[in-house]
């Protein structure tokens, strides 16, 4: 019986754009979209940041290097961030499993300032008792650490936490440990997948 539910963040509680805050960020220092994607992205500098080898303090130094330019962080933090819109067809559904005292825990591959622009400005997170987050866990998924982090918080046994994520990779991944995981697509086939384990929305 299914007692935890373990949900990814980008795109499936929250849709989001990378090209968007690398322009957003681009703006800051005059510099093209394409450009701090190379300097951001395709370095691994974001990477860093989401897998907490880097502070923000430390982020914001190493993108003004970067960039060659003084940036402010507070607008650097918002461009970075200013990037999320709300799946709301779901938020019913994480309204009904917490009414049913489900058990819900994000696992999500994320930097701090991402996670705390949608906790501050979206009500998607409030229903949730935990968060499993990489840029806390010093790995990102499909690696074992994270996973082995959410193992801690989901309160039971792995085959009673069901888990949804629209990254197969990151699904067989989690299947190795033992969860009931689905590739998400959208909330209609959410719905139907908690069906045929016996969960009616």
């Amino acid at each position: 019986m299914i007692q935890t539910f373990l949900f990814d963040m980008g795109n499936v509680l929250v849709s989001f754009c990378h090209d968007r805050m690398c322009r957003q960020m681009g703006t800051l220092c005059g510099l093209t979209g394409p450009e701090v994607r190379q300097r951001l992205i395709d370095t691994g500098l974001q990477w860093e940041f989401e897998r907490g080898q880097v502070t923000p303090d430390e982020f914001h130094h190493r993108f003004e290097e970067a960039v060659a330019t003084k940036v402010d962080q507070r607008e650097l933090a918002r461009a970075s961030a200013d990037i999320f819109t709300p799946n709301v067809s779901l938020q019913p559904v994480l309204a009904e499993l917490k009414s049913r005292g489900h058990r819900l825990v994000l696992l999500s591959n994320t930097t701090i300032w991402h996670f705390e622009f949608v906790r501050d400005r979206f009500d998607v997170l409030k229903p949730f008792d935990d968060f499993v987050l990489s840029c806390h866990a010093g790995a990102m998924k499909p690696d074992a650490p994270i996973y082995e982090a959410a193992l801690r918080v989901i309160h039971c046994d792995p085959a009673d936490c069901f888990y949804t994520d629209d990254i197969p990779d990151y699904i067989a991944a989690a299947r190795k440990y033992g969860l009931d995981a689905e590739v998400f697509t959208d909330t209609p086939a959410l719905i139907r997948q908690l069906e045929n384990r016996g969960i009616v929305i």
